[in-house]
């Protein structure tokens, strides 16, 4: 496999863990805060739960889940390399 092929599967792979990311801080933090303040966690609003753990929480299973999805393609690229 190619370099350029590396690199595509890699930008793909960031690019839907940022749209991830996205969606869990800028939509259910700010843009439907108000939709989700209807539901309860932990007894704090949804919403405010979102905006303030959620977003963070979020992310750090993002990385989580980038570290070991680069794993695997690292290995899979290598393979194929040799």
């Amino acid at each position: 496999m190619t370099p350029s092929a590396y690199w595509r599967a890699n930008l793909k792979l960031i690019a839907g863990c940022l749209v991830v990311w996205f969606v869990a801080s800028f939509g259910c933090g700010l843009l439907l805060v108000d939709w989700l303040n209807q539901f309860m966690l932990g007894g704090f609003k949804l919403g405010f739960w979102f905006a303030q753990q959620g977003s963070i929480l979020v992310f750090v299973l993002v990385l989580i889940y980038y570290a070991r999805a680069m794993k695997r393609l690292d290995a899979e690229f290598l393979a194929a390399k040799h």
